[in-house]
């Protein structure tokens, strides 16, 4: 049975002007269009092809070689977002395969950009065409390598395959020892949300035993403890009267989305501005501290 994303080999027919050549496989006959020949062919030869629907929805055939088979698992460049089908991704065929956005994350800001590069997965629809389906932790899996334990602390190149609200999953580059190794950044070490396909730079926090890694975006504490005060700093001298309704006491969700830091990353640039004598607090509210002061 002839089938879409496949590789098969078929002999020529016949050729058929102005349209190409007719492969057959005893049962059913597949065009070759003239544009889609690599090199010269004739009649009687056996040539390997890639099979897909052309537009009008009839099994064709192409010796382009593609990015991707049926089954297997790819990363692709969004090319083109259609507003009402999803993304349109390069498979090397000089056409684009879609993934429908039933695929992708509800939320607009978490979905691939053009330029992005996505895991997916060569799969059918329902008619049997070939469609992009996002790859998830079942498929790359077996395509990952458990990272090693020199990779503490180490700041690193990610894709995210799978944005959460309590936390992004991504694969960790792995050069070229197969796709990488799974990681996780959880939602008190982002900087900002993540959508799929973005490239992110990550700091390996501890590697587990599983070979997983858990990912931060954030400086070592000691690091970012000096650029979270800067933060709150600058955040200050531009406010009315320098002063902000944030303190120690302040929920840590409202923290998370006002600076994009954790509670503990705040109280401890908070710590350090008042060790400092930079600033000083009345109740809820964080004042900057004047010299005459």
């Amino acid at each position: 049975m002839l089938q879409a994303g496949t590789v098969v080999t078929l002999p020529i027919a016949r050729e058929k002007s102005p349209y190409g050549y007719f492969l057959t496989d005893g049962e059913r006959d597949v065009l070759l269009h003239y544009s889609e020949v690599a090199g010269q062919v004739q009649p009687g030869d056996d040539v390997e092809v890639f099979l897909y629907y052309d537009t009008e929805d009839r099994l064709a055939a192409t010796m382009k070689k593609p990015l991707v088979r049926l089954g297997e698992v790819a990363l692709l460049e969004v090319v083109d977002i259609h507003p009402r089908m999803g993304c349109f991704l390069e498979m090397g065929l000089g056409r684009n395969l879609l993934l429908p956005f039933r695929e992708l994350p509800e939320l607009k800001e978490l979905r691939p950009q053009i330029g992005d590069k996505v895991f997916i997965v060569l799969a059918h629809d329902k008619q049997g065409r070939l469609v992009a389906k996002l790859a998830g932790e079942e498929q790359l899996q077996p395509l990952c390598f458990n990272a090693p334990a020199a990779w503490k602390n180490q700041w690193l190149e990610a894709t995210v395959y799978k944005p959460l609200q309590m936390g992004t999953f991504v694969l960790v580059d792995g050069g070229v020892v197969g796709f990488g190794a799974i990681g996780m950044i959880h939602a008190s070490e982002r900087t900002h949300l993540l959508r799929v396909g973005e490239r992110v730079k990550v700091r390996v926090t501890h590697v587990r035993e599983d070979g997983r890694v858990n990912l931060s975006m954030r400086q070592p504490k000691h690091i970012g403890r000096g650029e979270d005060a800067d933060k709150l700093l600058a955040f200050l001298r531009e406010r009315p009267n320098q002063a902000m309704p944030y303190s120690d006491e302040t929920p840590a969700d409202l923290i998370q989305q006002r600076f994009q830091m954790s509670k503990s990353a705040f109280k401890r640039a908070i710590g350090k501005l008042l060790k400092e004598g930079l600033i000083y607090q009345e109740g809820s509210w964080t004042y900057l501290k004047h010299k005459e002061q």
